[in-house]
Parts: structure tokens; C-alpha cells; sequence
């Protein structure tokens, strides 16, 4: 810049680095499909798995999208908002994730052909944006019903959200226990259902098989008894809930005991374990004979609660404290001394099972069971690992159907007839818009076309017989990966939330818009590191002479 008597006015430090016009773009898009060609494999029944190995040596293999795309080490901004689209998805809907990345990276790479065409962005984002709103209209058009006692269809979405996952092979019982657990913790309030996921509880333990996974009716607790002498078992328990050490209690402001003689030694020592045998008495007049404490227990509590035959269980986390209170309709008691009868919840077991080699506390039997949890096995570490995304994402499933209260097909079926619709719409929409509104639709089509490459068939044959069939009427045609061949997947079991594609839909778009507007990359001092404009390993080029801190990737 050009100050007064033709000296230059620097407003950055010579350290940074500025990127501008269709450079910025062109850099942020391809770091986008970088990113979306890395997850892309992995979609559909036919995914490949990936393996993460971080700095440290651990590794994770897994095929869930957004897993993949926290393991991986990404330095690009650009990219990090992809992240942001698997992880919102993650957290509004439980799954679809690696859709709404491919998705997003199919935009942008539908757009950067319009942007070629001299096209501007804001015409593109506007497009964009026009085509959102028409696809979730047709959402809500095309989606069927479902309510909480249609399990049939709940198992249906359980298996779906399973399928190509290590957990396939048993995804029939696993389903069943997803929709049982989604069951046992739904609420309903006015016309719809509430479901707090944070009620089932998922315990993994390697060792035996995924058919050994169970579903208790209660809470599950890594944790055992904290005294041999007490019993492993205690039928028609009487819990008390304890948020309070079960300790002596130590003085908040500094005080020195001067002992003269052994005796006054004596007499300190006996009044603490007084207060200790106090604590204990007003456990058991209280009735209880389980004790599950969020704090610590003194080791002469734990003597006398042992000989009352009191089962107790310390450091228990905060939040399994919260379950436990619903699930055994108990009150948190936070003065032991206090405790009374009417405090205890209740349960028809609490039973300590050494499960893999682990001991395990299990509360059973709950008469208000609103926690639930759910015991994963599985033969090796990363099989239970994987396991429990699955199963993670059959409950996002269930849970998303039974909320909003709508189902679609999948399989690629429900893109290609929103890419029906929007290729009509855009015939009405004048101007350059029309010309988004298409690269929208031609975007959608990603989906089928990478679950056919995926599954070993040519895109190309399946995009237009799938086409073919939506022209003629059928809904719900989708791509079947076991024969190549298009079927109604919606009378075959692949079903899935409406949310999932919804949340998939306005995510990918969002992220694309965001990204189309900007045009001016300032990468401060300091930012990056020595591999500025280098290509990011395992997918996609990036521009040469990058940024400091934004080209390498991983």
C-alpha cells in the first residue's frame, strides 16, 4: 500500500501471507475435497475401512465418518470446517456423517465448475440456498410416519445405520437392543417423544463375542465392591445414592493438635473411628444394603459396613450417579448422617460379575428404568471399539426417527428424487440461479454413484437406470449393493430417518456457501509450519506455493 510521498504503509507483518480472488477459492476448495475424498470410500454397505495411526502409535480402524475425521491431523481452516459438518451432524442426528462430508465436497466441486464459467459465487450461494429450502419441502413431502410401538420399522433404521460396519454380521440382535434401549428411556411430551441419549449407557468389555452384548435394565457400573468381606450379590436391594465421602471430614481452616501423651493420641484415633461407626449405623437404620458413592470410603466404613452386610461401590462418576437416581427412583444424599428410608431407591439386583476378567457392578431390575445400559463384547479391542460406534449410531438413528417422527428410504433413493424435484424446480427459477439449482441436484446424485463405485459396479448404468425408475414413479428406488440392481429398498428394510438427510442436506450446503464467500485468506505470522502448499497425504492435491499453515493437511 502507498502512504504519503510514495512510501509503502505496511498494515501485516512481513511474516504473513495473504491468498486473494480465485486463488483463496481455489485453495479452500480443493483442501474441501481433499478432505471429502479421504471419507468417501467409506460410504455405503461396500465401505472400505480406514486405519488411524496417531503420533503415539495408537490406532483406530473404523469406517464412521467422523471418527475418521477427528483422528485425522488437519491444519487447513478450510478443511477443519468439513470437520464441523461431520461433527454437527454427529451431535444433531447420530449418523449420516460421511454423507453430509461427500456431500459438501461434491458441491464445491460442482460450483468450482460454475465459478470457471464466470459465474459469481454470491449468484452460486444464492442458488444454493434456494435449493435447500425446496429439498427439505420435499423431504417432509416424500417421508413416511413412524411412532414409537412400530418397532418393525425401528429395527429397520437400527440396521441400516449398522450395515457395512464390523458389527453386520449380528446386526439383527443388535438392532433389537437398540430399539428396546430407545424404548425403555423415551418420553412423551404433547405429540412427540423425547429421548435423552444420555440415559443409555454403553460399557465395552473385549472377550466372547458380539452375540454376548446385552441390554440391562439399569445401570452398569466399571466398578467393584470396595471390601472382600462384603456380598456379591444382594437381592431386593435398598440403594442409597451418596454424593458425600464416607470419610472423616477435614478441617477448612489450618489447625495444629498438640498430643502430650499416647493416651490423648488414643482417644483422637477413637473418636475418629466413632464418627466413622456413626456414619455406617445411619446407613444401615436407613434400610439400605447397597451403597453407590460418588466420593471416597474410609477404610474402617468399609470394616463396618462389611459387617452389617452392607455391599458398597466408591468413586462412582458423576453421571452414572444421575442414572442410577432415575433408574432406582432414588434421592442423592448428600449428609450421610441424614440419610433416611424414604432417600433409597430401589432395585431387584445388584450383583458384582467378573465379565472379560473385569469386575462389574451390575443394578438390575429397576422399577423406574429411565437409565438403561447396554454391555458391549466383542473378540479384540478395536472390534468392541467399532462395535460401539455402531451402535452409537443406531441409537442416533432410532432416537432422530422417533423425535421428528419420519422415516425415507436409503440407498441412494432419496437423493436422486430430490434430484428429480430440484431439476424441475430450477426450470422454474429464472435467471443464473437455475444453473446452481442444477450443479445442487447433480451434487445429490454423488451419493448412489459413489454407494455403485464402492460396491464394485459402473456408476454410470446404475445413475440412469435409478433415474428411469424415479421418472417412472418409485419413490423409494434405490440402489441394492448385492446385486447392482435397483430396487425399492424402502419394502426391503433400508430405511432412515428423515433428520439424517435434512441435517445432511442443510450442513453440506451451509458449509459449501460459507466457504464460496470467501475470497481473502490472511495466514498470520506464526501460523503454519514448514510444509506450506504441500499436497496432503492419501487424497487430492492442494494448490503448489500454499499458505503457511494451510496446505499440508495430515
Amino acid at each position: 500500500m502507498v502512504g504519503l510521498g510514495g512510501q509503502p504503509v505496511f498494515i501485516m507483518s512481513e511474516d504473513s501471507e495473504r491468498r486473494t480472488g480465485e486463488d483463496a477459492q481455489e485453495n479452500n476448495i480443493a483442501a474441501c475435497k481433499s478432505v471429502s475424498k479421504a471419507v468417501r470410500t467409506t460410504l455405503g454397505p461396500k465401505g472400505m475401512d480406514k486405519m488411524m495411526v496417531d503420533s503415539v502409535g495408537d490406532l483406530v480402524v473404523t469406517n464412521d465418518g467422523v471418527t475418521i475425521l477427528e483422528e485425522m491431523d488437519l491444519d487447513h481452516p478450510a478443511a477443519k470446517m468439513m470437520v464441523e459438518v461431520a461433527q454437527t451432524q454427529e451431535e444433531e442426528v447420530g449418523d449420516g456423517t460421511t454423507t453430509a462430508v461427500v456431500l459438501s465436497g461434491e458441491l464445491l466441486k460442482q460450483a468450482e465448475e460454475l465459478l470457471e464459467q464466470e459465474i459469481h459465487p454470491t449468484v452460486i450461494t444464492k442458488g444454493y440456498r434456494m435449493a435447500k429450502q425446496r429439498s427439505t419441502e420435499v423431504l417432509d413431502d416424500i417421508s413416511e410416519k413412524v411412532e414409537i410401538g412400530d418397532d418393525d420399522t425401528l429395527r429397520k433404521v437400527a440396521m441400516t445405520a449398522m450395515t457395512g460396519k464390523s458389527a453386520e454380521a449380528s446386526r439383527d440382535y443388535l438392532s433389537r437392543i437398540a430399539v428396546d434401549a430407545v424404548n425403555h428411556v423415551a418420553e412423551e411430551k404433547d405429540d412427540y417423544y423425547v429421548v435423552d441419549r444420555d440415559m443409555i449407557k454403553i460399557e465395552k468389555s473385549q472377550g466372547g463375542s458380539v452375540d454376548e452384548t446385552e441390554l440391562v435394565d439399569g445401570v452398569i457400573l466399571d466398578k467393584e465392591k470396595v471390601h472382600s468381606g462384603m456380598p456379591d450379590k444382594i437381592e431386593n436391594a435398598k440403594i442409597a445414592v451418596i454424593d458425600a465421602p464416607i470419610e472423616v471430614k477435614e478441617t477448612e481452616t489450618d489447625a495444629e493438635i498438640s498430643i502430650s501423651d499416647p493416651g490423648q493420641m488414643q482417644n483422637f484415633v477413637e473418636q475418629e473411628e466413632e464418627q466413622l461407626k456413626a456414619m455406617a449405623e445411619a446407613i444401615a437404620d436407613s434400610g439400605a444394603n447397597v451403597v453407590l458413592c460418588q466420593k471416597g470410603i474410609d477404610d474402617i466404613a468399609q470394616h463396618y459396613l462389611a459387617k452389617k452386610g452392607i455391599m458398597a461401590v466408591r468413586r462412582v462418576s458423576s453421571g452414572d450417579i444421575d442414572k442410577l437416581a432415575k433408574a432406582t427412583n432414588a434421592n442423592i444424599v448428600t449428609n450421610v448422617k441424614g440419610i433416611e428410608s424414604s432417600d433409597l431407591g430401589e432395585a431387584g439386583s445388584v450383583e458384582q460379575r467378573r465379565v472379560g476378567g473385569d469386575a462389574m457392578t451390575f443394578v438390575q431390575e429397576c422399577p423406574e428404568a429411565k437409565s438403561v445400559s447396554i454391555l458391549i463384547r466383542g473378540g479384540t479391542e478395536h472390534v468392541v471399539d467399532e462395535i460401539e460406534r455402531a451402535m452409537e449410531d443406531a441409537i442416533g438413528g432410532v432416537t432422530s426417527a422417533l423425535r421428528h417422527g419420519k422415516v425415507v428410504g436409503g440407498g441412494g433413493a432419496t437423493e436422486v428424487e430430490l434430484a428429480q424435484e430440484l431439476r424441475d424446480y430450477a426450470d422454474s427459477v429464472g435467471g443464473r440461479e437455475q444453473l446452481a439449482i442444477n450443479a445442487f441436484a447433480d451434487a445429490l446424485e454423488i451419493i448412489p454413484r459413489t454407494l455403485a463405485e464402492n460396491a464394485g459396479y459402473d456408476p454410470i448404468d446404475t445413475l440412469v437406470e435409478l433415474r428411469n425408475r424415479h421418472e417412472s414413479g418409485e419413490t423409494w428406488a434405490g440402489i441394492d449393493v448385492t446385486s447392482g440392481k435397483s430396487q425399492k429398498l424402502f419394502e426391503e428394510g433400508v430405511v432412515e430417518p428423515r433428520q439424517t438427510k435434512t441435517q445432511a442436506v442443510q450442513s453440506a450446503s451451509e458449509s459449501a456457501e460459507m466457504i464460496l464467500r470467501i475470497d481473502d485468506v490472511i495466514a498470520a505470522s506464526g501460523s503454519g509450519g514448514d510444509e506450506a502448499g504441500g499436497p496432503p497425504p492419501g487424497g487430492g492435491g492442494m494448490p503448489g506455493g500454499g499458505m503457511g499453515g494451510m496446505g499440508g493437511m495430515m
